[in-house]
Order: structure tokens, then sequence, then C-alpha cells
């Protein structure tokens, strides 16, 4: 099999690039947000500079130093790109808050730069579209410079039951910036690690299930899965219709706001999500409060950021969750008729140069490619969507509408009429688990993710500082078209609590003195 190609570039091709850039002093760019970017521009700094400084990160940092594997592919285009915006900079035609500000994108997200879209498998390592997906087209025309592609959880973590978060044929295993033993989580894991660890600005996951929340509250970050439909999910390698979507992540709230701004769907200029952030309150809002099992320690922080939400002004109900019988069966029967459905449909659309053109080839591909392919799990999710029968199937749309009921009618939308509450609040996941190649996925703990990802409804994670060392998120969550509320209450608790810390790359989690013993 041919070798897969990345384009991971060295020092010295990143001295070649620079071109003018060498004249400016690097720029710092860890920890800065991009209002701090733009800061920078608006006082000299290139984007080409603040573009060659992210790529020398990655260089320092992602297959070398922690060995993070956040990154599948640097775009071989983002010099150019950044330098054209600094073109525009020059004669006061900027375009917005994103112009020059380099961002990375999901590797199952397509591009016009050449680079693969994978899905971190090897059966897409040449998946070379030459088009953007809608959401990247309007990142691009924002300006924002589009500096590479994330690793993932292959493909999407749809494979196997038995499946290991982070991991793909193509990347590697990511890593947690925060213990290098820890699973990022997924399926945006690359996307939640590169950007903890300061590689762009802010990045492009998806979800369909937690795949946006869960990488972003185990990395430390915010995180947004948004109302379905808010954001379009073409020429995306897809799940599930109705539930896939893309969503911004980033390390605040603001930034995965403007991100949101320049994501949204539609015509005309960009939507002001961020613009209302300043204006935000909870003053009187009524905040529906879950308190699922949860281990003490994690326990005691949740309990301290429900004290910082009251003191914010918000009116705190306690809620409890409904038993809803049956819904992750019904979840996972939608999404595998659905993979079938949309993966060929798919896959139909690819370059000739991709040969698997069928889920059922895929299949075949893994496979005859066993040993690079499934090294750790198998494909046993792949095997049985294979079996489905379609999107008219009865037993079908029979799952799918109970599904929805559930989660809608009777999961969020019930929890909140109950408390007369405008957001339902918990933790969003437990603590990021040991990675596991020989055991798999092993979480522990709450998780806020299916209710609201059935639902379509939005959900935002926003960091809530570290347990034993670890991040753990606090999740926000509204019916459709919330997003905007979700947002406005996490940015007032995220600024009251700046509970955020930066990691530190350490090779286990430091849990405490502890460990040392009394010796």
């Amino acid at each position: 099999m041919k070798r897969f190609q990345r384009n991971f570039l060295n020092f010295a091709a990143l001295a070649t690039l620079a071109g003018p850039v060498g004249a400016q002093q690097t720029p710092m760019v860890e920890e800065r947000s991009i209002g701090d970017l733009q800061a920078a521009m608006a006082s000299g700094t290139s984007s080409a500079a603040i573009t060659a400084a992210y790529l020398a990160r990655v260089a320092a940092m992602d297959r070398t130093g922690p060995t993070l594997r956040a990154i599948i592919a640097t775009n071989p285009d983002a010099l150019a790109q950044a330098r054209a915006s600094d073109a525009r900079r020059r004669t006061g035609k900027t375009l917005g808050p994103l112009d020059g500000v380099p961002v990375l994108i999901k590797d199952n997200i397509e591009t016009l730069d050449p680079m693969a879209t994978t899905a971190g498998s090897l059966a897409l390592k040449d998946n070379v579209t030459h088009r953007d997906a809608p959401v990247v087209a309007k990142l691009r025309g924002a300006g924002a410079v589009i500096l590479g592609k994330t690793n993932l959880s292959e493909w999407a973590n749809i494979r196997s039951t038995a499946s290991m978060s982070g991991w793909s044929a193509v990347g590697g295993l990511v890593r947690n910036p925060y213990a290098l033993d820890r699973t990022a989580c997924g399926s945006s894991s690359g996307s939640g690690a590169a950007i903890a660890a300061s590689f762009a600005a802010a990045a492009v996951g998806t979800e369909t299930d937690g795949s946006v929340v869960c990488p972003a509250a185990m990395n430390g970050l915010v995180g947004l899965k948004p109302t379905l439909g808010l954001i379009s999910g073409q020429h995306v390698v897809p799940i599930s219709h109705s539930q896939d979507t893309p969503g911004p992540m980033a390390r605040s709230v603001m930034d995965a706001a403007i991100m949101l701004s320049n994501m949204a769907s539609g015509t005309g200029a960009a939507a002001d999500y961020h613009r209302r952030l300043t204006r935000a309150s909870l003053r009187g809002m009524r905040l529906a409060v879950l308190r699922p099992p949860m281990p003490d320690a994690l326990k005691e922080r949740y309990e301290a950021q429900l004290l910082v939400l009251k003191r914010a002004g918000a009116v705190l109900v306690d809620a409890d969750q409904p038993k809803l019988d049956g819904l992750g069966e019904t979840e996972l029967d939608v999404l595998k008729t659905e993979l079938k459905a949309d993966l060929d449909a798919y896959l139909a659309t690819t370059p000739a140069a991709v040969k698997t053109r069928t889920l059922d080839q895929v299949i075949a591909f893994n496979t005859a490619n066993k040993a690079t392919e499934m090294p750790f799990f198998g494909q046993e999710l792949f095997e049985q969507a294979a079996k489905t029968k379609g999107l008219s199937d009865a037993e079908y749309l029979g799952v799918r509408a109970k599904s929805l009921r559930l989660a809608g009618a009777e999961g969020v939308d019930a929890m909140l009429k109950t408390a007369r509450a405008t957001i339902l609040v918990s933790p969003t996941y437990g603590l990021p688990w040991l990675s596991d190649s020989v055991s798999g996925d092993h979480a522990e703990g709450p998780s806020a993710s299916e209710l609201p990802a059935v639902a379509g409804y939005p959900h935002l994670t926003v960091p809530m500082g570290l347990v034993k060392g670890l991040p753990v998120g606090l999740s926000f969550i509204a019916t459709a078209g919330g997003d905007q509320a979700v947002l406005d209450a996490g940015y007032v608790y995220e600024q009251a609590s700046r509970a955020r810390v930066a990691p530190r790359y350490l090779p286990v989690a430091d849990a405490g003195p502890g460990l040392d013993g009394a010796r």
C-alpha cells in the first residue's frame, strides 16, 4: 500500500515559506484569543507571521515533543492565504474578526485546498475533492486562514462498539495535552487537543452524539453542538443526516461565538452571536439543574460552579431526568440505517481515485487491510449498518419517531417545562479516562450529550476547571434555536468563574502530592 503522505512542515521549510515574515519577530500565539490576534495585526504583526508561528508550533509538538498527533495535514496554501489577508489589511478591506486568523478543520470536512478528506481512514487517502464544504466556504469568505486538517476517531467513531476514541489509521492516537496517557475523547479529538495546545485560534469539529462536546470538555475547551441545521453538513463525511452537525471549538465562549457567527448557514452578512455576548445576563434566569450520579470529586467541583451561577443571578431549580426507556437502542438503530444510506450517497460523489464507493466496499477494504485498519478493534457497527433496509423502512421510521419523542418532548422539553426554565445545566462528562488499546473506551460518570444530540437541540460546554488534574466541562442545553441563549449563559458563567486552566503536557495526571507517600 502506498504510504499516506502528510503535509507536515519542518522548521527549514517554514523559513523558506515565511519569506518576508522573517523580518518580523516571531509572535506569541500560545493561549491567544481571536481578539488578541486581531489586536496584534492591527498593531502591525502580519497574518503570515502568525500563521508561520502556528505552523512552527505544530512542527515542534505534534509529531515530536509531547507528540499529540492532533494534526493529520497542514495546508500548503496556508501562508498564501495569510499573505492575501495581509494585502487586504493594507488596503483597509478586512473581512471581519476572522480575517487573517488561522483555524483548523476536522478531517471529515472537505476543503478545496490540496488536502485529502480522509475521516481518518486509509480507504479515503486519495479523497482530494478540491471543493469546500459550505461551512469551510463561509469561514474562507470571512478571511480565515485554513491552517490544516485535524485527526479524529476514525469514521467519527461509528465503526465499532469497542473503539478507542481519538485513534485513526491515518493519524494514530491523539493524546490529551493535560495528561498524555488520557483520552482526548472523540470523535473531534484532534480538534480538541490542537486548540488546547494552541495550534490555531479555533477549530471546527463535528458531532453526531458527543463528538464536539466530549473532546471540548476533556481538553479544557468551549464547544458548541448547535441546533441541527444551523450549520450546513454538506460535503462532510456523514453518519446521520438527522443528527450530524459541524460545531465550533475554542478556548473561550467569545471565540466559539465568533466562529459560529461565521459558520451559520444562510446568505448575506454573518450572524452576530458574538456581538450580543457582552450584554448577556443571568439575572433572574431560571436554570434547570441536573445532578446525575458522579464521582465525589466531580460532584464537589460541580456544586461549586452552581454557586457561581447563583451568585451571577441565576435561579437554580432542581430537575430530575425522566426514565426514557429504549432511547439508546432507538438512537443506534437510527444511526445504523442512516449511516448506510448517507455514506453510500457521499462516497458516490468522491473523486475517481477513491475506490471504495459504498459501505460494503469500505468493509471489504478494512478486511483486506486488517493490520493497518483494524489493529485494535473491528467493524461490527459497519457490518450491522450494511444489513439495514433503507430510509423508507417502516421499522426505521418508527424508531426515529420514538427517539425524537423521547429526547425532545419527553426529555429536554419536559424537564424545562416542569422547572419553568430556559436552560438545562449538567456536568458534560466525567473525567478523561486512560487510553486503552486493549479494552477500548471505558468512560465513567455522567454524559449530557445524548438528549440534545438526538433532539437536534443546542448544547454548549464550558470549562469548569480541573478535577484531579484533569479538565471537566459544564453543559448548557436549550431547545431548538436556543443557540444564543446557551452562549449567553456560558459567557456569563465563564466570565464569573475564570475556571479554565491551560494544559501542561504532563505524562500522567497531576492528582496531587498523595502519590508521593509520606516518606
